[in-house]
């Protein structure tokens, strides 16, 4: 039997199906990106069919964990900044904190590694047809979000990434954001984040699709709207080329 997410993810390449065969109907994938509102309501009660927005993603043991697991997405910013930071093993890294919040967070990568943390071994679904298994670990995403104090009007978390220039970012939306599995991993397979994977830290996001765990963060910011931001469709690839902005599996 084909569950789900084997369905989505091997049909990826040829259709970034949302979240529900109903996003493969021409007219309904258009009402995806015709106004904010009609988007995310739809997309939503699409998720809630399958079990609901808190419904947690499999997880597996150190025995199911793959052998390779290969980059996704950038495989090094390669800025000079990104650089510099690199070759200080992130002495000088800050993650930022801000936007529709109370107390706005600048945070070294040691304050983030000291905060309690969570181990989680997770599928990673990649856009491009391939999966592996890796463990992940890293503070819940909630927990930083409630120390900044996010304020009621905000609907949405950016993250901005050093990769592209700095120019690449994705968002999620608050239900996400809280997700009892939604972490900001600094470390892979008991490891410190690699280059590759996204170091120093990326966004897991386990009930959707790859390119939205994004990596290289370097900013977090709440939002009331994506208008306005990149090309107003929620992030990089959904930019440029039309990739789902929810791309849950």
């Amino acid at each position: 039997m084909i569950d789900r997410r084997t369905a989505l993810v091997g049909g990826a390449g040829l259709l970034l199906a949302g979240c529900d065969q109903v996003a493969q109907i021409p007219a309904a994938r258009k009402l995806l990106f015709t106004g904010e509102t009609a988007n995310r309501v739809l997309q939503r009660s699409l998720q809630t069919r399958f079990g609901g927005r808190g419904a947690l993603a499999p997880e597996f043991t150190a025995a199911d964990m793959s052998p390779i697991f290969r980059g996704n997405g950038t495989q090094n910013p390669g800025t000079p900044q990104y650089d510099a930071l690199v070759a200080n093993n992130f002495a000088d890294y800050r993650l930022r904190i801000d936007g529709l919040v109370d107390r706005p967070l600048s945070l070294s990568l040691a304050q983030i590694r000291s905060l309690p943390a969570r181990t989680q071994i997770t599928r990673h679904d990649c856009v491009e047809g391939w999966s592996a298994i890796g463990k992940w670990h890293g503070p819940l995403l909630g927990t930083l979000l409630k120390a900044a104090a996010v304020r009621a009007s905000a609907r949405y978390i950016v993250c901005i990434c050093a990769d592209f220039g700095g120019t690449y970012y994705d968002s999620i939306d608050l239900i996400d954001a809280f997700h009892p599995q939604t972490i900001l991993a600094w470390a892979m397979n008991d490891q410190p984040l690699s280059v590759v994977h996204g170091a120093p830290l990326r966004l897991r996001v386990e009930r959707q699709l790859g390119y939205k765990q994004s990596k290289y963060i370097m900013e977090i910011k709440a939002v009331a709207s994506l208008d306005g931001i990149g090309g107003g469709k929620g992030g990089y690839w959904e930019d440029n080329v039309d990739y789902d902005w929810y791309a849950g599996i």
